[in-house]
């Protein structure tokens, strides 16, 4: 089978490999889709750490072909997603319940094979089913969601709740119709691209912002209870905070890159009690992903930008995204350069 690796820092390649084998409590996938995400990227510059050599790709979901002989709930033919991340479920954390926060946490797709290739395995626990109505395209979408219901649980949003998200890409407009699902009366997108803002008023934002008007939306209205982080870059972290209300909250979802410093002033988190959190990963939460997208009470079809075949996905890993790009979607089936 072909997959893409990791090869090493700024080193992508795509091989022609053994086609794996299910252990007893592993299901066999052949790979449908699977997302190319901002930590793609990070990974290949050497900004967030990884086991290379190895096969990219988590945000994946395709058919079960096989499964091991442990596996007697799953069958054959079934379309699954996969939680990437894989606890111990024997250290503190694993014991306290903060699984994302495993000492000894593998991921698919960053520490094991991953989905960007043909086929992909996993543990029977980290799969769970979606309908065969669904498109193929949709299931690739759970893992980012998974992530962004974690956050949206740490934020505990409330009917009638006013938000702020800061970033237009899949993360931020996944965020927004979460906040909307979760009765947020008042949800403000704040983006440079017009596309992603005209989009984000189609899925649920009640108000879209140039950064440039963010001031005076400011003045007229004041902060929100919860301002969601969702574009990853030093200076949206650092102003994040004069974006809430006295007593409100920040929550940080966007990735930097390691070892990237940002400036906040903890006086005026102090002074007007503003909570700073962060948001890693999806403990818990991609079954509840999965539900939401299979009955469609999140819509995900608009955020695809356009699909690649796997050898089409080198240079799109290897370059920042064009412009207006909010998700590009391997698709390991189709023909070289497609």
């Amino acid at each position: 089978m072909k997959a893409l690796f990791l090869d090493g820092l700024g080193k992508l390649s795509v091989q022609n490999v053994a086609m794996p084998l299910p252990k007893a409590d592993e299901v066999l996938v052949r790979v449908e889709a699977c997302g190319i995400c901002g930590t793609d990227r990070h990974l290949f510059l050497g900004e967030f750490p990884s086991s290379p050599p190895v096969t990219l790709g988590h945000e994946f979901s395709g058919i079960i072909e096989a499964v091991g002989q442990d596996v007697s709930d799953l069958k054959i033919g079934m379309r699954v997603t996969g939680d990437p991340n894989i606890a111990c479920g024997a250290c503190d954390a694993c014991h306290a319940g903060r699984v994302n926060l495993c000492h000894n946490l593998q991921a698919i797709g960053i520490h094991r094979s991953g989905g960007f290739a043909e086929y992909v395995v996993m543990p029977r626990k980290q799969a769970f089913a979606l309908p065969m109505s669904l498109d193929p395209l949709h299931g690739a979408f759970c893992e980012p969601l998974a992530c962004c219901l974690h956050a949206v649980d740490l934020a505990g949003l409330k009917a009638g709740a006013s938000v702020t998200v800061i970033g237009g890409g899949v993360i931020g407009l996944l965020t927004v119709q979460l906040a909307r699902l979760a009765g947020a009366t008042r949800v403000v997108l704040i983006t440079r691209n017009r596309a992603k803002r005209d989009l984000a008023a189609q899925l649920g934002a009640t108000t879209c912002l140039d950064p440039a008007e963010v001031d005076e939306h400011l003045r007229q209205h004041g902060g929100a209870d919860v301002v969601f982080e969702c574009a990853g870059l030093a200076a949206t972290v650092a102003g994040a905070p004069r974006l809430a209300r006295r007593g409100g909250m920040v929550v940080i979802l966007g990735v930097l890159p390691a070892g990237q410093k940002v400036d906040i002033e903890p006086f005026d988190l102090l002074f007007r009690e503003v909570s700073l959190i962060t948001s890693f990963l999806n403990p818990f939460t991609h079954a509840r992903a999965a539900d939401l997208i299979a009955t469609g009470a999140v819509k995900v079809a608009p955020l695809i930008s356009r699909t690649l075949s796997l050898e089409a996905a080198l240079d799109v890993i290897a370059t920042p995204p064009p412009d207006g790009e909010i998700r590009a979607l391997v698709v390991p089936s189709l023909a070289i350069g497609a």
